[in-house]
């Protein structure tokens, strides 16, 4: 049987020997190899499908919708996918540079060191509400780390002449 190539994140970057470190986190992250990370949307009809999209291709998603407010959500990089990846692949050209590490590697620890344990939910007993401490499901983890990075990138850079990158 045949080797298949090793395919490269923008035909740069291994995604082969990352370890995911955190193992709640290991069915959530996926490092599926691809050349560009960029799906069209084939895992949206698909409950929890969006585990196996790759985890590059999920940041970029969450960088295009910074949220639900209207000054976070008009127009600023709404659907401009390839403008996003090329951010991205900018990015990290620069990571690569600055730290002599694999950009994908640091973005995985990235996540896996913002992504929260626990979270607090509401009941109501009556007309009391109470606030109770619960855990965090591993793809919720996922999401809020990737909105947290993605917040960071709007507040760093919106009316600001600072690029994005």
């Amino acid at each position: 049987m045949a080797e298949t190539k090793n395919f490269l994140l923008f035909r740069k970057w291994d995604m082969s020997d990352i370890e995911i470190k955190d193992p709640g986190l290991k069915t959530a992250i996926s490092l599926r190899k691809q050349i560009l990370p960029y799906t069209f949307g084939r895992s949206a009809l698909k409950r929890f499908n969006k585990a196996e999209v790759n985890i590059v291709e999920r940041l970029c998603n969450k960088v295009m919708h910074f949220g639900k407010k209207y000054a976070k959500n008009t127009g600023r990089m709404t659907g401009k996918k390839t403008k996003v990846l090329n951010t991205v692949k900018v990015a990290f050209d620069i990571i690569a540079l600055k730290t002599g590490k694999n950009p994908v590697e640091v973005l995985v620890r990235a996540i896996e060191y913002s992504a929260p344990n626990e979270d607090t939910t509401r009941i109501v007993y009556g007309g009391t509400v109470y606030h109770v401490s619960v855990d965090v499901a591993p793809i919720r983890r996922v999401d809020m780390a990737l909105k947290f990075i993605a917040d960071s990138i709007r507040d760093a850079t919106y009316s600001n002449p600072k690029p994005i990158e």
